[in-house]
Order: C-alpha cells, then structure tokens, then sequence
C-alpha cells in the first residue's frame, strides 16, 4: 500500500513562523502515522521560488535571485530538521532537471488539449498573493488577506479555459465527496464554483524569473501555475514515466485555507486538461492566531517555532499544535497556554506517570516487571487503539492525542487505585505488585507507540526506557499496540523528561531575518515588607508525618496525617504528589503553618499547611526539620 502526501511549498521571501510551522508539522505526524500504520510513504514538501515577492527579496538584498534561493533553502532545511519533521524529498521550482520539464510538459498537453489560448487581460493584481482579484472578492477596496490595495495590470498573456471545466469540477465533487475536507472547505468551494468560472492567466510577459513558456519563450509560466505542477513533477510527470506511475496520484494535499481554492479548483482543472489521474484528497487546515489575531510581521506578532524548540525541545510544540487545535479550524497560541499544557500533558502526565513507574519498579522490584493478562487497564488500552486509529485515518489528529491521553489519565489513576507501595509492604502481595507495576508499565509502552507520531523522539526515549530501543520504522501498529501478556521487561529510571516550568516571560516574536535576543525575564514584585509582629502570627511548628496517602482523583494531592505535639493528630492536604511517594514521607519531620484556617479541597477538609520549596522549572521540595519533639515551635 502507497500512500503519497504533500505539503503546500512555500515562498522564500522570508523565513518559516509558527503558521507555515503548522502545516508542516502535521503533515509529518500524518506521514509518521502512515508509515507506523504500515503504508509505503512519500512525503513531499518544498519551496516556491519563482514568485516576484522572492525576487524583489533577492534584489534588495543586493544578491542573485537563485544564490538567495540557495541560501533559504538551507533556512527552511534547517528550520525543519530542528522540528524533527521525516519528509522523504524536497523540491524547488527552480529545480531545472525535474520542476521545468514538468511545468512545460504539463503547459503544452493543456495548449494540445485546446485549453490555452492568448489574450490580454487587466484587473487587480495582489503582489503579495500573487494573484489576480476580482472587484467583489475585495475589502473596502484591499485584499482581504493581506490588507493592501492591489495594483491595476493590464497585460498581454496566455489564459488557461478554466470555465470550461465548472461541469467537470462539480461531478467530481459528487462522485468523489472526501476529495475536499473539511467539510467547510468543500461548502466554500462548492458556492465557489457553483457561481461560475473565469479562464485565468496561466503566464506573465515581460519578465525573465520564471520557467519560459514552451511554445513563447518572451513570457514565464505564471507562478501559481507553476507552483501546483511541484507535485506531479517531484515524482517524475514530464522526466520519469516509471517513477510517476509509481507514486501518482498522490493520496493527500495538505494545504492552508487560504489556497484551498488553488488545489481544489485550479490544479484539477489543470490535471483534467492535461489528462492526467486527480489526486485522491485536498484538505484545507485552518491558521494559527497568536493572542486571537492572525500572524503578521506588519503587526510584529510572528512566533518563531524554533523559539519555542529551543526552549522546550520539538515534541511539546508538536504535541500542541496536534492536540490543542482541532484539525481543520482555527486555533490560538500563547506562550501562557502552552506552558500551561506542556505543565499539564507532559510534566505532571505523562512524564510524572513514566517516572512513577520507573522509580517504584526499582525500589520494589530491581527493575524488572512480568507481563501479565492485564484486566481492566488492557480493556481500556484496547478502546484507546481503536478510537486512535479510527480519529488518525480521517487525518483528526487532535482526537488520536486524547485518544493516547486517555490511556494515560487511566494509567495514572490505576496506580492511585492499585497503591503500589501499600502492596510494597506486604510479602503476601508480591503478585499483586507485580501486576500493578507491569500493567501500569505496557499501559505506557502503548501510550507511547501511539504518540510516537506525533512525539517521535520522546516517545522513542519512553520505549527505550521500556526495554524496546528499536528503530521506529521497525515497529507497526497492528504489533506494538496489542497488549504483551508474556515476558519480562527491564525498566530503566532516568529521571525526568520534562521538568515543570514556571510561566516565562521571553521575547515571542522575531522579524523575518534574524530572531530578537530574548528579553530578560521580568523581575519579580518585592515581597511586601513585614514586621516581627506580622510574622509572628504565623504559628509554624514541627510535626511528625504518621501517614500518608493519595487523595482520590487527584494528582497533586497527598493526605497526611500528622503529629504536631496536640491531643490528637490532624490531617493536613499538601500538593505535593507529583514529587513524593506517600510511603516515603512516613516518619519525616516537617515543618507546618498550625494555625490556618481549615479549608476544604476535593471534598476533604485540611488543617494546615506544609511547607515546600518549588524552585523553578522543579518539582516541589519538602522543608524537612531536624528531628525535634513534634510540636516544637519554628521561629
């Protein structure tokens, strides 16, 4: 089984920001799901570099227009090593061995076909779309992409019969209703060519940076024309008859909502003219806004995704952009969300529960595990796979995450139900440890190959810590996502893989050039200013921990019972799970506020408070005290 995915190729007139980011990274857990899944994968992507916008670039810069493109193909390379994206080949339209004899191939079968003719044409030209507008599509008398006034063109060009193929277009959407998804951008294309078509120029006279059009050498072939033909010509239309035969037509077209129109009724067209096989499916994702608005460098709020690379690594990016933005519509980032979500899918989640099993397999067991049948945990593993599988064949990334975030909210709450280290102190319980530690521990494993997509090194580093260091295009979905029910695994613990962060308050945007220095994080407020006497309402004391225990459905919550020098013990909630077993805090001398006012919290009431350190980027720390008379007064 083939499968053959694209991304849109992008105009070099400046370096990659977070939206064109966007894209590229979902095609590649597309690409990476494909190939777990078993496909044989072609992902292609590339750069645009015939447009005016690139050359004027080139020109200010005083340099060559295709030593510049040279030099921004190593950016964006760069840009997308560093995103860890897995794309099987790169092309650029000034490829001349297999873009130009591609894109005249393609111009001369549609001139052979009777579907190009020469006239002269004027309307509103948008330099920064490089395309054409028509008077009704405009805003106040701007593009309504860019919010700039087109220029008024009048020129002499070839113009390709794109009315003639309204008819065809419309019966291929019939025929074909998953050609274009979502189902959004198949409603707006479908009004679209319902109200008509207009043939479009397929050149521009007068110009020399471009691929010459085979049957007039004075003009070039118009860069949206060009541009599409990328696909077709990357695998061998015009050049290399076995190869194209190989991969065509090509399975997906990832592209974003603002070219939809291009893809799905320009490119067939031009595809039904030159008799060449459609592709099997468009999909139109939505934009990423920064704090609600779209990105832009006139509004300075462009987002570097290698910003945040270099701060968190890729797979946090990676992770958000899959889960957080339902795929296909709009979705928002700010650095406060996500550090918010990197806290809450990966420090406290994922990356608490790996450790969690880690260190208990080690204190308790060596390190070592025996598989099991797996009960309860294995059933809701399977539900998992089969939701995962069923969201990532409609390309629904964003539900194939929850989908492996559900098996791990269940691990991590089957080991607050199975209590390991209560099972720990019992010899009798040896089995039942066992059980809970190795279910716990194939209930990640199975996480982790379902995540591997999307974060492939990380998921990669959690395997590997599992007993399974084999190379990713070594495993298969169908294998590695049934429950293991024999054998043994030795489990490595590490550390950490992703420590909890504090909110950083870094520089966010970067120009098109060269990225800004980050700005020194804001100072903190000085604490307010106190008197002894202040101080000294708060009663801090010893107190000797007794017991302690996980609070149900909570993460971050112990239940400690504690003797603080008073007629009775008393229960205090802390919030420091996350950083502690419950058994290893027994008979620790800690320090307490005594006299706080009792509060209640998941439906326990806690009388006191303990103290703890959270330095940042850390997890919380104790305040031990020196082993004192419970109730000895801290002053």
């Amino acid at each position: 089984m083939k499968f053959f995915l694209t991304t849109a190729i992008d105009f070099v007139n400046s370096r990659p920001h977070l939206g064109t980011a966007y894209e590229k990274i979902t095609a590649d857990v597309i690409a990476r799901y494909r190939r777990l899944a078993g496909f044989d994968t072609h992902f292609l992507m590339g750069n645009d570099e015939h447009s005016q916008n690139v050359f004027r670039k080139a020109i200010e810069q005083g340099k060559d227009p295709l030593a510049y493109c040279d030099e921004m193909e190593q950016v964006f390379r760069d840009v997308w090593r560093r995103l860890d994206l897995s794309f099987d080949d790169f092309i650029r339209t000034t490829d001349q061995k297999r873009h130009k004899p591609a894109v005249q191939a393609m111009a001369q079968a549609c001139l052979d076909n009777g579907d190009v003719y020469e006239g002269s044409y004027e309307g509103f030209y948008c330099v920064g779309c490089e395309a054409f507008k028509q008077e009704k599509d405009l805003v106040e008398g701007n593009c309504p992409i860019h919010n700039t006034k087109p220029q008024w063109i009048r020129e002499k060009n070839w113009f390709f019969r794109l009315s003639k193929y309204q008819q065809p277009l419309l019966k291929h959407y019939e025929q074909h209703p998953t050609f274009i998804q979502p189902d959004i951008r198949r409603n707006e294309i479908l009004r679209l060519v319902e109200g008509g078509l207009e043939d479009i120029s397929m050149s521009r006279a007068g110009q020399s940076w471009g691929i010459s059009v085979p049957f007039d050498p004075s003009s070039v072939v118009y860069v949206w024309f060009d541009a599409l033909i990328n696909y077709a010509a990357a695998v061998g239309y015009g050049w290399d008859d076995a190869l194209f035969k190989k991969w065509w037509p090509a399975n997906l077209h990832i592209v974003g909502k603002d070219i939809t129109r291009f893809h799905c009724v320009i490119w067939p067209a031009m595809l039904m003219s030159a008799k060449v096989e459609l592709p099997g499916q468009v999909f139109g994702h939505g934009w990423v806004y920064f704090k609600g608005e779209r990105m832009s460098k006139t509004m300075g709020n462009i987002v570097d995704p290698l910003d945040a690379a270099d701060r968190f690594g890729p797979d946090p990016l990676r992770l958000y952009l899959a889960k957080e933005i339902p795929y296909g519509g709009d979705g928002d980032f700010t650095w406060e969300r996500f550090e918010e979500k990197y806290n809450a899918d990966l420090a406290n989640n994922l990356g608490n529960l790996v450790n969690r099993v880690a260190s208990m397999t080690e204190r308790y067991q060596g390190g070592r595990v025996a598989a099991t049948g797996g009960g309860a945990l294995a059933a809701i593993a399977a539900h998992s796979v089969a939701a995962y599988r069923t969201a990532m064949d409609v390309h629904a990334l964003h539900d194939g995450a929850a989908a492996a975030f559900r098996l791990v909210s269940a691990a991590n709450n089957y080991i607050a139900e199975t209590q390991p280290w209560a099972l720990a102190k019992d010899p009798s319980k040896a089995g039942q440890l066992n059980g809970a530690l190795a279910d716990t521990a194939e209930a990640v494993r199975i996480a982790a190959v379902l995540l591997s997509p999307i974060m492939p090194a990380s998921s990669a580093e959690i395997l590997r810590r599992l007993g399974d260091d084999r190379a990713q295009r070594d495993r298969r979905l169908d294998a590695d996502t049934a429950w293991r029910t024999s054998g043994e695994k030795q489990i490595l613990n590490t550390g950490a893989l992703w420590p909890r962060i504090e909110a950083d308050k870094g520089v966010v945007s970067v120009s098109d050039e060269t990225p800004k220095a980050p700005e020194a994080p804001a100072a903190p407020a000085a604490p307010a200013v106190i008197t002894i006497d202040d101080f000294m309402k708060a009663h801090l004391k010893v107190a000797r921990i007794l017991e302690a225990e996980k609070v149900p459905k909570s993460q971050r919550l112990l239940k400690l019972k504690v003797d603080a020098g008073e007629a009775e013990p008393r229960t205090i909630l802390a919030g420091i799970a996350e950083s502690y077993e419950p058994e290893a805090l027994i008979g620790k001398s800690v320090v307490i506020v005594a006299n706080l006012a009792p509060r209640k919290m998941m439906g326990q009431e806690s009388n006191g408070m303990v103290l703890a350190a959270s330095p940042e980027g850390g997890a919380a720390i104790v305040l031990n005290a020196e082993p004192a008379t419970p109730g000895t007064r801290v002053r």
